[in-house]
């Protein structure tokens, strides 16, 4: 049974006025006109009725939203892309610090850094950084918002090359639980810096993110080659080998799902069971034909649209596939390598898809990524060279449980194979799967959480629990001093 939205009242607007006296911003209650759009996320089976959506216009904004729900004690959410599966950009009578609106993106071509605000989607960074034939390494959607993106580590195109997103990640200006702007880099508030590249939104309000930038374009070579299903296995074995020992300026991806109707594929092929093998070479045109070649030349491919493409436009390339609206469960195992028995059982549960809508990826990161200490940043994953997503996708809420557990079934087949760690973008519930994502990290965290959060306002998220204090004091933990202010 579907609930029903918080009824305003006197007491309440009253309260709400204490935040709007100064506020910049626009702040949405739940009997304005525009609220159900306000509340609305990129999943559809998120259907969460907040009490205030404080949509800031700037960091002060942020400050007396944050101030405001943690004074009267309201869960607090905070939406950038509203994008992520588990909808933790939206909570039930609570406030929305959305920061949807703070969307500038500043360019030092020189230095080769950007300065980009939280509310930011992917497809901004990209406009602003390929004016210079410069990129940040993040992820595959351009309508991705990067602040969430970042904070859970970001993998894409550009990873094995350039690294994951956080690390690019030079600084963050945020928010913290007690509502104070502080600067966290290398040098300034070091163990924050480390707990938000890959620590969630549990630590504070990112209100600015700045990245290095690398060159990369404006033309790349890239594009799908399209197999059918019953060549799926030889052709897996194939990708897993070539991937092996092809440079790190080539990616391969590889999507098992119903063929959607793209326009280099016939129309006997649409809503077949198809492999996708999705190529990018981030390199010299030139090179990048001779690296792909050989697997441009293996097996029978029904469709090869592999050709130069603008960098901004092959972002957006997999954007159809992914409005807003849709219903979304995922699973993610990340994997160190795909095992004969890993892609039998992929291509297995791949003839069986629950809808057309829904797909299997592997997306390969490695390289750059693995050369990272798994300890220097919130973010332990370092082994992963396979992240595995089973994106259940589907429009009719009567199909939820059948999907949902279709979903957990294969995830469950997989784990044997897999290295026990999840990309915490991925998570699409609070099931126990946080251990997976932070794993030996994880103490840390809840360490570094009680210094900067000990009362967990942060906790729409995948969340980390304070530690308990060592001394019983205030939940500080004992080893560390205090916070350095921006």
């Amino acid at each position: 049974m579907s609930r029903t939205a918080p009824t305003p009242n006197s007491d309440s607007e009253s309260t709400v006025t204490t935040l709007r006296t100064g506020f910049r911003g626009d702040l949405i209650l739940p009997d304005d006109e525009d609220y159900d759009d306000a509340r609305a996320v990129w999943n559809g089976m998120i259907d969460k009725y907040p009490a205030v959506i404080a949509r800031c216009a700037g960091v002060s904004d942020v400050m007396a939203a944050v101030d405001f729900g943690r004074e009267q004690e309201l869960p607090v959410a905070v939406r950038g892309g509203g994008h992520h599966i588990a909808g933790n950009a939206v909570c039930d009578d609570g406030i929305v610090v959305d920061c949807s609106q703070m969307r500038s993106v500043v360019v030092d071509p020189k230095a080769r850094t950007a300065r980009v605000e939280a509310g930011a989607l992917l497809a901004d960074v990209d406009h602003e950084t390929q004016a210079f034939g410069l990129a940040v390494p993040t992820g595959i959607n351009s309508t991705t918002g990067i602040a969430g993106l970042t904070l859970g580590g970001g993998g894409g195109w550009l990873s094995r090359k350039y690294g994951m997103t956080i690390d690019n990640l030079r600084s963050v200006d945020l928010v913290t639980a007690d509502g104070e702007f502080v600067h966290a880099s290398e040098e300034t508030n070091p163990d924050l810096f480390w707990a938000v590249r890959g620590g969630s939104g549990n630590f504070g309000v990112v209100t600015n993110f700045e990245f290095d930038l690398h060159p990369v374009g404006p033309e790349v070579l890239c594009g799908p080659l399209v197999y059918a299903h019953e060549d799926a296995r030889e052709v897996m074995r194939f990708v897993r080998d070539f991937n092996r020992e092809s440079p790190e300026d080539c990616v391969v991806w590889l999507v098992l799902r119903k063929a959607p109707p793209l326009p280099f594929l016939d129309e006997s092929v649409h809503g077949t069971n198809v492999l996708i093998l999705v190529a990018f070479y981030a390199g010299e045109m030139v090179d990048g034909e001779a690296v792909l070649a050989p697997l441009r030349e293996f097996g029978t491919p029904i469709a090869d649209a592999i050709t130069p493409h603008q960098y901004t436009e092959f972002q957006q390339s997999f954007d159809p596939l992914l409005e807003p609206g849709a219903r979304n469960y995922w699973k993610s195992h990340n994997f160190a390598e795909l095992s004969d028995e890993a892609i039998d059982i992929a291509v297995d549960y791949a003839a069986d898809l629950p809808t057309e809508l829904s797909e299997i990826f592997f997306g390969q990161i490695g390289g750059a990524t693995e050369r990272v200490d798994p300890e220097a940043m919130a973010y332990p994953h370092r082994e992963t060279r396979y992240m595995m997503n089973v994106h259940t996708r589907w429009e009719d809420p009567a199909m939820d449980d059948d999907c949902i557990q279709w979903a957990r079934k294969f995830f469950a087949e997989m784990a044997p194979h897999a290295t026990g760690g999840v990309y915490v973008n991925f998570i699409s519930e609070a099931d126990g799967e946080e251990s997976l994502a932070y794993r030996d990290n994880y103490a840390r965290l809840a360490e570094l959480k009680a210094k900067y959060d000990p009362d967990n306002v942060f906790r729409v998220n995948q969340n980390v629990e304070p530690a308990p204090a060592a001394d019983g004091g205030n939940g500080e933990p004992a080893t560390d001093g205090g916070v350095d202010s921006a």
